[in-house]
């Protein structure tokens, strides 16, 4: 089995490495190594005493979305504009002539 594993270094002298999807299995050490090593031996010691599942939640079809929310309420709101398109490429064009003249200064 692999795992993408996230490795930070906060301060200058350890390393903590977590298991992406799983924040709560982390590990420190020295070397960016010995905390990939330690995370690995608290993997495999799960695993021991355990193992991943799936299932299957049944969610009721008449669940209603929170209109509330200015993200779900607006969402769709430009699906049938024809010159949504034109106007995502003209915020592309001026973002990176920000970034341009930014990285210029």
């Amino acid at each position: 089995m692999q795992y993408q594993v996230f490795v930070q270094n906060p301060t200058d002298r350890t390393f903590m490495a977590s298991v992406v999807g799983l924040p709560n299995l982390t590990a420190n050490g020295i070397t960016e190594k010995e905390a990939i090593d330690r995370l690995k031996s608290i993997l495999d010691a799960q695993f021991k005493n355990g193992k991943l599942v799936t299932i299957d939640i049944d969610v009721p079809s008449n669940r209603s979305l929170d209109k509330s929310d200015p993200w779900i309420a607006n969402m769709g709101i430009f699906q049938d504009d024809p010159t949504f398109d034109d106007f995502l490429a003209e915020v592309n064009t001026y973002r990176n002539e920000i970034d341009t003249a930014e990285s210029h200064s």
